[in-house]
């Protein structure tokens, strides 16, 4: 029979019930389960599906919540926190919290990912059964990648960044994998590590995969005026006591620009339907 290891999806037999758990086995290893977890009753050989994994002293333990990332499969993964020295901690789906160690992130920290990204894992264990979270790497990426079809070409599509780089950021799409690069120079700040990106399709080429731009089309950029009142509402939450009617000697004070200057400029951010006016305020949309 094969051995009970940690990060495994195995089916194992309801043995006893104790105060506060169950144990299962396999006619050779038993494994406990809290009964926490367990949603209705078990009855002794009844025959269920868990998920092994090592407690603190490095014993076995099962939970019933299934991940859906496991060893050898690749998926996205919540970041739930982070930790300067250790790393990442994400969600795969389980009880167990599992870290993405700081040695494979990012050597700049303002590329680490934050709470609520997604980081493109799977499952990996140390020597005594630890859980660990392993980034893609590019010759995986490259065995997986979903070909993209030339009707992307000037589309938009939501992506996150799984490897970062001086030269580009390299992106797998969200909702098909595809495998996305944006050349340094096609691209304003540069993102982290599993943030979320919408990035626009400049060429797809015959391998199937997109070269990409995060800089907005033309006639979708602003003026710089038109930047500066939108970074301002930014700035103090969205909402301000100037527009179409302040008079030139506010919106000079405030703006250090004319009347004229600042009502073109907000027609460009209405036109970009980025603002809207309500009782003389302005706001973001």
């Amino acid at each position: 029979m094969a051995e009970l290891q940690s990060g495994e999806v195995v089916k194992l037999v309801v043995k006893e019930q104790q105060e506060s758990k169950y144990i299962l086995t396999n006619d050779e290893l038993d494994i406990p389960l809290n009964a926490s977890e367990v949603i209705e009753p078990l009855k002794v050989n009844d025959k269920i599906e868990v998920f092994l994994y090592a407690d603190r002293r490095g014993n076995l333990s099962a939970t019933t919540a299934i991940p859906h990332i496991r060893k050898d499969e690749y998926g996205w993964a919540r970041v739930l926190h982070v930790k300067d020295r250790e790393g990442a901690y994400v969600d795969i789906g389980t009880s167990r919290e599992v870290l993405v160690p700081a040695e494979d992130l990012p050597k700049l920290k303002p590329l680490w990912p934050e709470p609520g990204q997604h980081l493109y894992i799977t499952l990996r264990t140390d020597r005594e059964g630890g859980l660990f979270g392993r980034l893609i790497t590019e010759e995986k990426v490259l065995e997986m990648y979903e070909d993209a079809e030339p009707e992307l070409f000037n589309k938009n599509i939501l992506a996150r960044p799984y490897r970062v780089l001086p030269v580009g950021t390299f992106l797998l799409g969200v909702d098909k994998p595809y495998r996305i690069f944006v050349h340094e120079s096609e691209r304003g700040a540069e993102p982290r590590l599993g943030s979320d990106v919408n990035v626009r399709v400049i060429e797809v080429k015959e391998d199937g995969t997109i070269n990409a731009s995060m800089l907005p089309r033309k006639y979708e950029r602003l003026s710089d005026d038109a930047e500066q009142i939108f970074k301002y509402l930014q700035e103090v939450g969205g909402k301000m006591p100037f527009g179409d009617k302040s008079s030139p000697d506010e919106i000079k004070e405030m703006f250090h620009m004319s009347k004229g200057a600042f009502k073109r400029a907000l027609g460009t951010l209405m036109k970009a339907d980025r603002i809207e006016q309500e009782d003389g305020w302005t706001l973001i949309k």
